[in-house]
């Protein structure tokens, strides 16, 4: 099970908090629709996201040439609850309602991956 202080060093890296945020408005995105968002390279979004998979916050699910990331299900709820307020209270700071929006846009476009 994870320590509080490992979630938070974790959090403590914007990339990472920004996919988090991400997957928990969306429920699952791939890492391409993440780096279109984020403006950023498919490795360096990769890389972030194998470290929150390592620590069991979020899942992933390869489809053909395609890797999807959600949430785990299975978090305990202190983390869960953790979460869910971090992206309360972020959703209308910058970057995180601009990721929102492009996420928005993304599907209306029919840009997404699925």
């Amino acid at each position: 099970m994870m320590a509080p202080h490992e979630l938070f060093a974790l959090l403590s890296d914007q990339t990472r908090l920004r996919c988090l945020m991400m997957l928990q408005k969306e429920g699952e995105l791939c890492v391409c629709e993440i780096g279109r968002i984020m403006d950023s390279i498919q490795p360096k979004i990769s890389r972030h996201l194998a470290l929150l998979r390592t620590s069991g916050l979020v899942l992933d699910e390869r489809r053909g040439q395609w890797v999807y990331y959600s949430l785990n299900p299975s978090l305990p709820d202190w983390i869960r609850h953790i979460v869910d307020s971090i992206s309360q209270d972020l959703q209308h700071q910058e970057p995180y309602c601009t990721d929102l929006e492009k996420i928005r846009s993304l599907k209306n476009q029919g840009l997404c991956c699925k």
